[in-house]
């Protein structure tokens, strides 16, 4: 089924990529920003490379039209920001694909936090049906090819089963296929930090690994 996709934060590499796959799927989706200039130019680059519309807006007008949110921003600021979009996000579909990561010259780690950016964010907007999903997928794996990334899997937490039911399905825009439901919203506190493990071994082996899951029936 086609959604309206808000994509705030999609002139970052993560929300770019994201954008992309799900104007290719066919999804009406609109890039957020806070500048909508900028919104505009992104969203215009991302269309000639999908061959759909693509449009852009501010955060909040992108928000408003949308029946689907993702939040593809950065931990820093993410509180401001969430709560900034508190009225436009009430009684949406939220997708948070925040990784609260910190960086030394040991590498990347996982910020020791009391809730993730998911449960954050759900808590500055109850009224919004928060789920966590796309932490593992590479930016630039999402942005050089069309082709689906078979050999990784999306993971999903949420704590409505029809939001999380409804990105599992949007999963399909980027692996080929449905994506895997691993729990409560609350297992994104152990999903976001992962993400700084992925990073590290890309470094190590020059390579953008993912996340594949064994064991899962084919038809889930």
């Amino acid at each position: 089924m086609q959604q309206r996709i808000a994509v705030i934060g999609g002139t970052g590499p993560q929300g770019r990529g994201l954008a992309y796959r799900f104007a290719l799927a066919g999804h009406d989706v609109t890039v957020g920003s806070r500048d909508e200039v900028r919104a505009k130019e992104k969203a215009a680059e991302i269309a000639e490379r999908a061959g759909a519309s693509v449009a852009g807006a501010s955060n909040a007008a992108a928000a408003a039209e949308a029946d689907v949110v993702l939040l593809a921003v950065p931990w820093d600021g993410h509180a401001e920001l969430v709560g900034s979009l508190a009225g436009e996000l009430a009684g949406k579909v939220v997708i948070s694909c925040v990784n609260p990561l910190g960086f030394d010259e040991r590498g990347p780690y996982g910020l020791t936090l009391q809730e993730s950016a998911a449960e954050e964010a759900q808590r500055l907007v109850p009224e919004a049906r928060v789920v966590g999903a796309f932490h593992h997928v590479a930016a630039l794996s999402l942005w050089k090819t069309p082709k689906p990334l078979t050999h990784e899997d999306v993971l999903v937490c949420g704590d409505d089963a029809e939001a999380t039911s409804l990105v599992q399905d949007l999963a399909v825009s980027v692996t080929g296929r449905r994506g895997i439901d691993a729990g409560a919203l609350r297992l994104a506190r152990q999903l976001e930090p992962l993400t700084a493990v992925l990073i590290s071994m890309n470094k190590r082996y020059k390579t953008r690994s993912g996340v594949a899951i064994t064991g899962i029936p084919a038809d889930r």
